[in-house]
């Protein structure tokens, strides 16, 4: 009997079986969705329970084929925070390039896009600023990627200096300040404690401008 006559005499069902076990081996875009089951996973149920043989089984490949692009669960976290701090260097020098000409409020903008970034990407967020990565590595991309992050801020408090906004000096502990205040306002944001304490929230900008007031105040250059 000739291969087509075999094909042809094939059961349907046996058929259709065959083409969905074969389906398993073959993704359009396997990286993606690999990444993609990833956050769900983080999202859903945290970082302790992301393994690689759960990410197959939701991206609907075989256990193996994450092996193509993860050596194991440390290079799927690095590799899902790599691609947050991308993300968020983005946000944040889209923000600061629609104030160009006004630092301050080009500051107070970063602040913004920080914290839209940290309560809207929470999968990202915990596991950019979490402990489930293990820094010991190398991670050569993942490291560049969070420097890009914080260069955008130095560079506007930088920016801040050169107007008078700011005292002249090393701008690493200026930034450093600021990160920490919109980093704080974030992670209660997005552990719901003012709603726990039932206050009134104004909104995400009306806070930064209150908090961005408030440092540049703080770190004012003397007259």
């Amino acid at each position: 009997m000739s291969p087509v006559t075999r094909a042809r005499t094939r059961p349907a069902g046996r058929r259709v079986a065959v083409e969905k076990k074969r389906g398993r081996y073959h993704h359009g875009d396997l990286r993606r969705a690999l990444l993609d089951a990833a956050l769900d996973v983080l999202a859903r149920e945290g970082a302790t329970a992301l393994t690689l043989r759960e990410v197959a089984r939701r991206a609907g490949v075989t256990h193996a084929a994450p092996y193509r692009h993860f050596t194991d669960k440390q290079q799927l976290l690095a590799t899902v925070a790599e691609e947050g701090f991308r993300m968020l260097a983005s946000h944040m020098r889209e923000a600061w390039m629609k104030h160009e000409g006004d630092p301050v409020h080009g500051l107070e903008a970063i602040g913004v896009a920080y914290v839209r970034f940290a309560t809207g990407q929470r999968a990202h967020f915990q596991v950019m600023f979490g402990k489930d990565i293990d820094w010991g590595r190398e991670h050569a991309g993942l490291e560049e990627t969070s420097d890009c992050c914080f260069e955008v801020l130095i560079s506007a408090v930088q920016a801040c200096q050169g107007v008078g906004a700011i005292r002249p000096g090393d701008p690493l502990i200026p930034s450093i300040c600021a990160w920490s205040m919109v980093h704080g306002l974030s992670e209660l944001i997005a552990n719901g404690q003012f709603s726990a304490m039932d206050l009134p929230l104004p909104s995400v900008e009306e806070l930064l401008s209150n908090y961005n007031r408030i440092l540049i105040e703080g770190l004012r250059a003397k007259e």
